[in-house]
């Protein structure tokens, strides 16, 4: 605990905070921006539960709105109390961190680890949004066929042995990634090919669904408006997910989200038309789909390629590349991602929501893409980080780096969960797959103990009409 805590706002520019009567100075707009940030990604939390539902068939879909708060709860608690020292703590090695900051201990008001612009109380509650949101994202793969209750030890064990370690080794100045000089604006690997892994691996662990390749699961989603929601809270949570990254009020932060709205665009149109080509409709599920693939892809990046003016971009074709990296990672995300969908049927796989398409081939194509339009002049746009940049600045290594941290991202992932998976199986209580009666009569009902529509309440209200309105009259009436 801190001996003496003390804050006192100077003038309009700057506070001053006293932790064990050591003075630090910050800037209250970078602490005021990087808390507004944790708030939009808060959002992001329920935004996928209404995602992920509105994709599911009606008797599972309040399940998964419920596992998203669930699974904030659990993370919040799993973070507070080791999650971010093992991630974040200054001793840690290459890999993990220890437990030095257990139970919050020592966070307060010095530097943060990643930039002493803010104070590390702020910057933990920062990234405990991302801690909490990248296991709701391979949650998904439980769709359909799961107990809840096992979900909950699931996401703790899985947040503590796989986030914690990756998160570690990207972000803390002392992981092997950060070290290589590796480049992930915001969760490439982290957050997108993390989940998106575990999630493939999810689905083999759990089989089919029943039903699986027969009519009765080629069904549409069954409530396409809270996609488009679930769609709406993502993409404007997003905002606070890369350009809250800057962990600062900066031109790079407003490059972040410039950069972040042109790739999720783009990516919408993208996956909107590869679906036209077949059915000839504009699918609004498509669009959706296709713009959270351009907002994945855009993660690792978001902070190291944007967008340029207009006139030096016709002064430079340098700046011109630079102009087409937000545009091609949508592009390509779109596309790639679309077509990866596929792969679950090549490999018999029921990921019942494209996450591991969406989300781990999304971060991978982000991850490659940002090591090839990476600039120093794009990361030194908030006045103090330097870089090499990547092959757009000659700096040809940072392929290589970033291939490596892809590739250590998908391995640690999937063989770390098929573990927590396989360990869970055998002990009693935390078997995940639910039995046949109760997939046939939907989670929310065998699970909950409710609906997300309560047609029953409805039934009631209407019953005194529902018989011909000339049978309830008197005989002298009629």
């Amino acid at each position: 605990m801190t001996s003496a805590r003390q804050m006192l706002e100077v003038g309009s520019a700057s506070l001053i905070v006293t932790d064990d009567n050591t003075p630090y100075v910050y800037s209250p707009g970078d602490i005021a921006w990087v808390l507004t940030s944790t708030a939009l990604v808060w959002i992001m939390m329920p935004g996928i539960g209404f995602f992920y539902s509105g994709l599911l068939r009606q008797k599972n879909a309040l399940s998964m709105i419920s596992l998203s708060m669930m699974t904030l709860a659990v993370v919040s608690f799993q973070w507070v109390f080791w999650g971010f020292s093992l991630t974040y703590s200054g001793t840690a090695n290459g890999f993990i961190g220890d437990l030095k900051n257990i139970g919050l201990r020592g966070v307060l008001g010095k530097p943060s680890i990643a930039s002493t612009r803010i104070p590390s109380i702020v910057f933990r509650v920062y990234q405990l949004m991302f801690a909490a949101f990248t296991p709701m994202i391979a949650v998904g793969a439980f769709a359909e066929r799961a107990h809840l209750g096992p979900l909950m030890v699931f996401v703790f064990i899985w947040a503590t042995i796989v986030y914690d370690p990756i998160a570690c080794w990207t972000w803390n100045s002392n992981g092997w990634v950060s070290v290589l000089g590796g480049l992930d604006f915001a969760g490439g690997t982290p957050v997108h090919i993390s989940s998106g892994t575990a999630a493939l691996a999810i689905s083999m662990y759990l089989g089919k669904r029943l039903g699986y390749g027969k009519e009765e699961l080629a069904y549409r989603p069954h409530n396409t408006t809270y996609v488009v929601l679930g769609t709406v809270f993502l993409w404007f949570g997003w905002f606070g997910f890369n350009g809250g990254s800057a962990l600062s009020a900066n031109l790079r932060a407003a490059q972040a989200c410039l950069s972040t709205n042109t790739a999720a665009s783009v990516g919408g149109l993208t996956w909107m038309l590869w679906d036209y080509r077949i059915e000839k409709k504009w699918s609004t599920v498509g669009f959706c789909s296709g713009a959270i693939a351009g907002l994945v892809a855009i993660t690792p990046g978001s902070g190291f390629v944007g967008t340029h003016e207009f006139l030096a971009a016709v002064i430079s074709f340098r700046s011109q590349l630079w102009i087409a990296a937000a545009i091609l990672f949508g592009v390509l995300a779109g596309t790639v991602c679309n077509f990866a969908t596929q792969l679950k049927f090549l490999i018999h796989c029921d990921d019942a929501l494209d996450i591991f398409a969406s989300h781990a081939i999304g971060g991978l194509v982000g991850n490659i893409l940002t090591a090839l339009f990476a600039q120093a002049s794009v990361a030194g746009s908030d006045g103090h980080t330097v870089i090499p940049g990547g092959w757009l600045d000659h700096h040809y290594i940072q392929l290589a780096i970033h291939l490596a941290d892809s590739s250590a991202g998908i391995c640690y992932s999937f063989v770390m969960t098929t573990l927590i998976l396989w360990a869970m199986h055998f002990t009693p209580g935390l078997r995940v797959r639910v039995p046949e009666d109760t997939e046939t009569a939907g989670i929310d009902m065998c699970e909950i103990g409710d609906a997300a529509y309560n047609y029953d309440s409805l039934e009631t209200e209407l019953k005194p009409s529902l018989s011909h309105p000339i049978d309830n009259m008197e005989p002298d009436q009629r």
